[in-house]
């Protein structure tokens, strides 16, 4: 009888190759997590002119306001939603049903400000939060999630989701410390996160480069990571004003220098070419 030897077949490129991290499969290239270190940078604000400009692209854009205890989307926005997150965490309605439009032209689904249960959800409400946006996130060209400021477990998870995070930061040296960590954990998480810096509140754009530059230089000689430049926007009083009126930048004042800072972050996001100045 003729035994037939079989030589062991050598295992396919792919199959050598390293996992990619169980956070990447959750990553949605249309939606931006907009996260901060701290507290007190603009982030809020940012996330709401953030999704007005996409929706003055013709984007159908929804606005997600994802800082649970603190919300204040629909406040600067002088909205009274009938139906927000808690509302959905207490099981009275779905996140689709929570959805509210806006005068602005994009969708809202507002948090709910005040309550400390929502802060303490377990993992397994917020994994299912997190599941949930995600689903309805199909159903937009562009979801942006305001998150809350720090790295807690409500950050971490809706983040995950997240194609591109954006972190918001200012000079001031807490500002910049708190960036750094949100980077650290961040990238620890998840290796292949695409994490970007927002430089807010800039005297000057060379300025807001120079502040970019220092958070650079420390990611590079300690995490040997060189997170992106998203974009630096100018210091401008008609932010506040717009605040103050809760009616949004775009809208009150939409050729500020805030306002152009504003739109080359979105085009930047979008891949698209910035226009040419006026």
């Amino acid at each position: 009888m003729t035994v037939t030897t079989m030589t062991p077949t050598t295992p396919p490129p792919s199959a050598a190759r390293p996992a990619r991290h169980p956070a990447a499969a959750l990553r949605q290239p249309n939606i931006v997590a907009v996260a901060s270190g701290k507290g007190g940078v603009g982030k809020t604000w940012l996330s709401v002119t953030l999704a007005h400009s996409f929706a003055r692209q013709g984007q159908r854009v929804l606005l997600f306001d994802g800082d649970i205890g603190l919300a204040n989307v629909d406040i600067q926005l002088g909205l009274m939603p009938d139906r927000d997150l808690g509302s959905v965490i207490a099981g009275r309605f779905s996140l689709a049903d929570a959805v509210m439009s806006s005068e602005a032209g994009f969708d809202i689904i507002a948090g709910k400000s005040g309550s400390a249960s929502l802060a303490t959800l377990d993992q397994a409400a917020l994994s299912g939060l997190r599941d949930e946006l995600a689903q309805l996130a199909k159903s937009y060209d562009r979801v942006v999630i305001d998150l809350g400021a720090g790295v807690d477990a409500v950050v971490r998870t809706l983040s995950a989701i997240a194609g591109i995070t954006l972190v918001v930061t200012n000079d001031e040296p807490t500002a910049l410390t708190d960036a750094y960590a949100f980077i650290k954990l961040t990238r620890m998480a998840d290796r292949n996160a695409d994490v970007r810096v927002v430089i807010n509140i800039a005297p000057t754009t060379r300025e807001g480069e120079r502040t970019y530059a220092k958070l650079n230089k420390a990611a590079e000689n300690f995490l040997k990571y060189s997170p992106p430049l998203a974009g630096v926007i100018r210091r401008d009083d008609k932010v506040r004003d717009a605040i103050r009126n809760q009616v949004p930048l775009l809208t009150r004042h939409p050729m500020c220098e805030a306002a152009e800072d504003i739109e080359a972050l979105m085009h930047g996001l979008m891949g698209a070419p910035q226009p040419a100045p006026l």
